[in-house]
C-alpha cells in the first residue's frame, strides 16, 4: 500500500517554463529534461492547426520554414503569449518527464515573473491544468532561485536575488519564507539578442537572425569588455541594400555598445529594489551580498559589473540554468513550505 502511495506521488512534476528553455524536475529523478520552449504548428484547412515538434526540434526550424508551418514561442516576455501552444508545450514536458502517458495526473509546480497579473497567472495555471494536472502550484522566480540557490530562505535575515531570464530579469530581497522587496523588468537575453540584431542593421546594413545574434551574445558578449583582450568574429547575414548575403566582423567592444541598454535596464531595477529595501535587511546584505541566477548571469564579467554598480559582493550560483528548476523541485518534497511560499 505504501509503495502504491509513492508511485502515485512519484508523478509529481516541477516546471520552470522560461521563455528561453523550460526545464523539467520529476520528484525521485532530479531534472529529466532541458529543452527550448518553442512549437512547431502546421497550418490544417482554415483555422486547423496541428503540432508538428516541441523544444528542440522545433528550434532547428526557427525561420526555416515554409508557409504552411510555423515555428513560435509560446512565452514572450516570462508570459504566455500563445495560450493553445503554450498548452501543447506544457501536455508534451508531463508526457516525457514520465515517457509515457500516466493514468494519475499529477501535482505540478511552476515558477512564474514576479510582476505578472493575476489574468497572466490564470492563464499558466489553466494550461497546465488543461495540459492534465491535477493540482497546480505557482511560485516566485525569485523565491524557486533562493531556494534552488540554498539560501536560508525561512530565516530572519536579507538574502538578494538577481534572476536573469530570456525573457525578464526578476530581483528580489526575500526573509521569513517571503518576498519583501521585488522588481520585475521585462528585459532578459531575449532583449540582448534584439538589441544585436538592431546593431547590425543599423551599423552595418546587416540582417541577421535571432538565433546568429544569440550566437553572437554567447561567443562575444561581455558586460565589461575593458578586462578582457579584444575578440573578433565574423558574421554572416543578408546585405539590406543589395539583398545578397555577405560577411562581415564584429568585436567584443561593439556587442557590448549594442546591448548597452538591456544592461543598464537591469542594474536600474537592481538599484530601484536596493532603494526599497528596509535598512535592516539592507545592512544583511553589505555581509551577505547579492545572488545571481539565471542564463543572463552567464554573460561574461556579468558578476563583475553589478560589483562596480552597486558595491555589494556578488556570487553567481554554480549552475544558474538549473537554480529556478532546483528550487520549485525541491519544493515537492516539502509540502508545509510550498503552501507558504505559492502564489495566490
Amino acid at each position: 500500500m505504501l509503495d502504491f502511495i509513492a508511485t502515485l506521488f512519484s508523478t509529481d512534476v516541477a516546471l520552470d517554463l522560461g521563455t528561453a528553455n523550460t526545464l523539467v524536475y520529476v520528484r525521485g529523478k532530479g531534472i529529466v529534461a532541458n529543452e527550448p520552449s518553442v512549437v512547431a504548428l502546421k497550418k490544417e484547412g482554415r483555422n486547423g492547426k496541428k503540432v508538428l515538434a516541441v523544444g528542440l526540434e522545433a528550434k532547428e526550424m526557427l525561420g526555416r520554414t515554409p508557409g504552411n508551418i510555423i515555428a513560435i514561442r509560446p512565452l514572450r516576455e516570462g508570459v504566455i503569449a500563445d495560450f493553445e501552444a503554450a498548452e501543447e508545450m506544457i501536455r508534451y514536458f508531463l508526457i516525457k518527464a514520465h515517457k509515457r502517458n500516466t493514468f494519475v495526473r499529477p501535482r505540478v509546480v511552476i515558477s512564474i515573473p514576479s510582476g505578472i497579473t493575476q489574468v497572466e497567472k490564470r492563464a499558466v495555471k489553466e494550461s497546465a491544468e488543461a495540459a492534465g494536472a491535477r493540482e497546480v502550484y505557482l511560485v516566485e522566480q525569485p523565491l524557486a532561485a533562493a531556494i534552488g540557490a540554498g539560501l536560508p530562505i525561512t530565516e530572519p535575515v536579507g538574502n538578494m536575488v538577481v534572476e536573469i531570464g530570456g525573457g525578464t530579469t526578476e530581483v528580489a530581497v526575500i526573509s521569513l519564507s517571503g518576498i519583501v522587496v521585488k522588481n520585475s523588468v521585462r528585459v532578459g537575453g531575449d532583449k540582448m539578442d534584439e538589441a544585436i540584431v538592431q546593431y547590425m542593421r543599423k551599423k552595418y546594413n546587416l540582417f541577421i537572425g535571432e538565433r546568429t545574434a544569440e550566437e553572437i551574445k554567447i561567443k562575444l558578449g561581455n558586460a565589461c569588455p575593458e578586462y578582457d583582450p579584444e575578440e573578433t568574429i565574423e558574421v554572416k547575414g543578408r546585405d539590406l541594400i543589395s539583398g545578397i548575403p555577405r560577411v562581415c566582423e564584429i568585436n567584443s567592444y561593439e556587442v557590448r555598445e549594442a546591448i548597452n541598454e538591456p544592461l543598464n535596464q537591469i542594474i536600474q531595477a537592481l538599484k530601484e529594489t536596493l532603494e526599497k529595501t528596509p535598512p535592516q535587511l539592507a545592512s544583511d546584505l553589505v555581509d551577505r551580498g547579492i545572488i545571481i541566477s539565471g542564463g543572463g548571469s552567464l554573460l561574461r564579467n556579468m558578476d563583475l559589473l553589478i560589483r562596480k554598480s552597486v558595491a555589494l559582493p556578488v556570487t553567481r550560483v554554480d549552475e544558474p540554468l538549473f537554480t529556478v528548476v532546483k528550487g520549485v523541485g525541491w519544493l515537492l518534497d516539502d509540502v508545509r513550505l510550498l503552501r507558504e511560499v505559492a502564489s495566490d
